[in-house]
């Protein structure tokens, strides 16, 4: 019998086997290294091109651009004679020979002298290196991954190695995506499916990838846990002063429409970018935290989405400007707008307003098994129509100002505004294995939602004279508010043999919810030593949060809700405060690396109802909570970090607010105010191979969690009728939960990924694999159940780098799963789903243009009616025309062979879901796409634009002349090897 504790145990050994091998396996001993000044003045030439060839085999070519110190490094070379070639726009070409030895060999400060080179004499024969790795981050040049001339950001990062788009989000090596920076500053917000598809592929230089602290952390240098993935859009050389974008519309079959476009206007260090779109075909250009009413379905399960019903083209068509997907039909509308700026030496400012107004309509089949003992089940069947309109506007807005060298404020307020109506009708049928009838509900709801979240950060930096030495302040406030109105109309029927018992449910509830957060957090740093630094923090919070429900059963006499349940009606408060003050001592260089801290916090957790009945809840905690981080570099292009964290997280009020929701009365609900806090004890492991000179890349990366008093759910399933207050009976078959704090959260994920580029048919292979195992604990009338959920996902890219005519790419990616549960040790729920899909663009030299976009989905595994396997496939033909091809006419067809389906399958502690979507089918469309496109050449391509390093540099804006980062911190830096 397979041993899955076992499987855990070396898949887990495998992956840190690998992570430990990879240096060994692929480290060389001899490198060369040098600096490239200007002949004359002596300063520093980033960007120019370094190329090196050995002198016994002219096919064997290295090339690299020197980085912002006009540095350069190759690596993983053989002991022979090289020839060395440096050429930069604006320089005499310079050629040296080289006889390279044991160790690492310095050529020095390389001075090139002026003279009248053109831009055509500084290309590169020789491969382009695809992936670098400066310092903590991943830099993607983009020149490496050639795209269509209509393509996007999104459409250029889906070739780089370890960066996924997955139903609209963004991730890079395994993790999401939260930022997305354009030349270092802000760009819409935290919404990176926005940013990524409002930016033509042929503007980016470079791709940067990295884990941004936050700007208190970016200062001391000191992980403070508030880390975001971020990539960074580094723009070519001589846009500063130029004006791109495209603007479109399209009319197609079933009253089938769209229109919009987007226009970046860049004038020096002012950029301002806007974008609009209207559509009823399934596109949005924003995320899912703009729809108040999205429902997350992420409590313990893995969810699979299949073809889904999101409109879109390759090529030209509106379809690469648009992100996010929900589930069913949805009309879009939406408008925004960024804005950064540089006003004075002292201050730099950027900000984005954003609105959108959805309409989303939905059929929706769900098939849900509960496990309710060693030797049974229930099963639950679901016919759903929605019909949800959501509006939301958002305001993000950062303001830098530079008091002076050594002094600087941060201010980074926010706010967004939400309202959100609903509708749905439900059929749901219980039943057991054998087919008998438990209970149905015939259930109708309306609801109405408004609300706003408010946000805002001040933080203080000051720099002390003596390297190293700084002190900090930072300052956040929030606060929220959410009113709602909710109707229910219910009819059900309860079961017993072949009678049935027929009870309704008409009522009006009004739920009210706000909340305030507080927080500091003050940061002092001293260097020990010529290699150390201390950290002493202190992190006061304070929170208070507010929640009042109201319900009414409605009165036949008067035609109104007028009769008041005080059983369905609640008024409640929690305050939590918090006290954490801790040291952290780091001590090593730009090589070598370890950081260790220690923080205790003391925190109150204070409940209080008020109605129906007064009662007062009173908890403390004390927590002692390391922290530790470990970096090393194995080369300039190899290195590994360790990160281990322990960390709170308090309950939210609505898992407190003891109050009863029977919306549908077949799964009512009700919170529990005896919650606790969960710890959590996260380790990451991160490792990351490049080598330039041949275009290889690996990234692993390796997430361990244990999470002690985790919130989980306790669920009883009624075997018989039971009365919970004078309004709510629980009947038979029906099911009540709460949540509940448990001991003995898991969690095992992990990402590799290997990129390698084949040359001799010009094209780039991306492989990735992954595995994660979750032990989720949860009870089941009053019996401890242990989920283990086992996922083992494979993928391939297979992308071209040909030219701008020809682009395609191939793409596989096969995902297995298994789910345990100690209830049921003998249950089978392993299913498999796999997808394999082919992008095409062509476009001919006079013009003509052809897209194709082929998706083949398989699901098996899954309940009866479930398993599928269908094509998706969108095609388009048209043709450029007015000056410079930026008009374009093109008919397109999506889902050709009228095939799309949508499937999800949840895995949680208590049940397995899965579920059944509509999806948009088969329309034909006109569309005419305008591009602008003004590109004023007024630098050099490879001169630097300004500071767009500081940002993710520790000391970034108070470094003195000739200074380096403080002691531990790592600068920058790039290098590329031999074949």
């Amino acid at each position: 019998m397979f041993n899955y504790d076992t499987m855990i145990q070396r898949s887990t050994l495998l992956v840190f086997f690998i992570l430990a091998a990879a240096p060994a396996l692929w480290a060389q001993d001899l490198s060369l290294k040098g600096i490239l000044q200007d002949g004359q003045e002596k300063f520093p030439l980033p960007g120019a091109t370094v190329k090196l060839t050995a002198a016994g085999d002219t096919s064997r070519v290295a090339g690299m651009v020197t980085d912002a110190r006009g540095a350069f490094t190759f690596e993983h070379l053989s002991p022979q004679v090289y020839r060395l070639t440096v050429s930069f726009l604006g320089y005499k070409e310079m050629t040296r020979t080289i006889r390279l030895g044991p160790g690492t060999q310095d050529a020095g400060i390389l001075y090139l002298e002026r003279g009248s080179t053109t831009l055509k004499s500084v290309t590169v024969e020789g491969l382009i290196p695809p992936v670098q790795q400066k310092g903590d981050t991943l830099s993607y040049n983009a020149s490496a991954y050639k795209t269509n001339p209509d393509a996007t950001a999104e459409d250029l990062v889906k070739k780089m190695p370890g960066i996924t788009v997955e139903g609209g989000t963004v991730k890079a090596q395994g993790e999401d995506v939260k930022k997305v920076l354009l030349d270092g500053k802000e760009y819409f917000g935290e919404d990176a499916t926005l940013a990524l598809r409002n930016l033509p592929s042929e503007v980016i230089d470079k791709i940067e990838v990295f884990d941004k602290l936050s700007d208190q952390a970016q200062f001391t240098g000191f992980d403070d846990g508030n880390t975001s993935k971020t990539i960074n859009i580094v723009t070519r050389g001589g846009i500063r002063n130029s004006q791109f974008g495209k603007v479109f519309a399209g009319y197609g079959t079933d009253d089938r429409y769209m229109a919009g476009g987007n226009i970046s206007l860049f004038n020096g260090d002012r950029r301002i970018s806007i974008i609009g779109l209207a559509n009823n075909i399934n596109q949005q250009n924003f995320a899912t935290q703009d729809l108040l009413g999205a429902i997350s379905n992420s409590s313990g399960g893995r969810r699979m989405r299949g073809g889904g019903g999101r409109g879109g083209f390759g090529g030209g068509a509106a379809g690469n400007f648009l992100v996010g997907q929900q589930d069913g039909i949805t009309r879009t509308n939406s408008f925004g707008i960024n804005f950064s700026d540089q006003w004075g030496e002292k201050v730099s400012v950027s900000g984005s307003y954003f609105f959108n107004n959805t309409n989303n309509q939905n059929d929706q089949l769900t098939n849900r098994e509960t496990f309710l003992s060693a030797d049974s089940s229930q099963f639950y069947d679901e016919k759903q129509l929605t019909d949800n309109t959501n509006y939301n506007h958002r305001i993000n807005l950062r303001i830098e100002y530079k008091i002076d060298s050594a002094n600087m404020l941060i201010f980074t307020p926010g706010v967004s505004f939400q309202k959100y109506d609903a509708f749905s009708q439900t059929n749901g049928i219980n039943s057991f294995a054998d087919g008998s009838l438990l209970s149905r509900s015939d259930n109708l709801q309306t609801s109405n939602t408004s609300g706003f979240n408010a946000n805002n950060g001040i933080l203080f930096r000051h720099a002390f004279p003596k390297r190293g030495r700084t002190i900090s302040l930072g300052l956040n406030f929030s606060a929220n508010d959410k009113d709602g109105q909710r109707n229910v109309e219910a009819f059900n029927t309860y079961y017993k043999g072949q009678t049935g018992l027929d009870d309704s449910t008409r009522q009006q509830s009004s739920p009210q919810s706000n909340g305030y957060q507080l927080s500091a957090n003050i940061a002092y740093t001293e260097p020990v030593g010529r290699s150390g630094q201390l950290q002493v923090n202190y992190n006061p919070s304070w929170s208070k949060n507010n929640a009042d429900q109201q319900t009414f059963l409605f009165d036949d006499a008067s035609g109104k809700y007028a009769i008041p349940d005080t059983s369905l009606s609640n008024v409640f408060d929690n305050t939590y405060q918090a006290q954490r003050a801790g040291l952290t001592y780091r001590v090593g260089n730009r090589d070598k690396m370890l950081a260790l801290g220690l923080s205790y916090q003391y925190s109150e957790l204070n409940s209080n109802q008020v109605f129906p009945l007064s009662t007062t809840v009173h908890r403390t905690f004390s927590n002692l909570l390391p922290n530790a981080m470990m970096h090393y570099r194995f080369s300039t292009n190899s290195r590994l970090r360790l990160i281990y964290r322990a960390s709170t997280s308090e309950p939210s009020i609505s898992q407190l607010q003891n109050v009863i929701n029977n919306s549908n009365p077949l799964f009512i609900s009700t919170g529990n105010p005896d919650l606790q806090q969960q710890s959590t004890h996260l380790l990451i492991s991160r490792y990351s191979f490049t080598n330039p000179g041949k275009g290889l890349s690996f990234f692993a990366n390796v997430f361990l969690q244990n999470t002690q008093d985790y919130v989980s759910n306790a669920t009883y399933v009624a075997s018989q009728d039971s009365v919970l207050t004078p309004t709510v009976t629980l009947y038979r078959g029906s099911q009540l939960s709460k949540p509940i704090n448990v001991d003995g959260y898991w969690s095992v994920r992990s990402f590799l990924t290997f990129g390698v580029p084949l040359q001799f048919i010009k094209t780039n292979l991306n492989w990735n694999a992954g595995f994660t195992w979750a032990r989720t604990p949860g009870v089941i009338n009053n019996v401890m159940n242990t989920a283990n959920s086992y996922n083992y996902n494979l993928g391939a890219v297979f992308s071209s780098n040909i030219s701008e005519y020809v682009d395609f790419t191939v793409s596989y990616s096969a995902n297995f799963n298994d789910l345990k549960n100690s209830i049921q040790p003998t249950l089978n729920n392993t299913y498999f789903s796999q997808a394999a899909g082919l992008r095409l663009n062509l476009l001919s030299k006079n013009g003509w243009v052809f897209s194709n976009d082929l998706t083949n989905q398989l699901y098996s595994g899954l309940t009866d009616g479930f398993n599928q396997q269908y094509w998706l496939w969108n095609v388009s033909a048209g043709k450029k025309f007015l000056k410079g091809q930026r008009g374009e006419l093109r008919v397109s067809v999506f889902d050709l062979l009228n095939q799309n389906r949508s499937i999800t399958r949840t895995n949680t502690e208590t049940y397995v879901e899965d579920v059944q979507t509509q999806v948009l089918q088969q329309y034909f469309m006109l569309t005419f796409t305008y591009k602008i496109k003004n590109f004023k050449t007024n630098k050099a391509a490879s001169e630097p634009e300004g500071d767009e390093e500081r940002f993710r540099r520790p000391d970034g804006l108070f470094r003195r002349p000739g200074e380096g980062p403080p002691p531990g911190m790592m600068r920058p830096g790039g290098g590329a090897g031999m074949p």
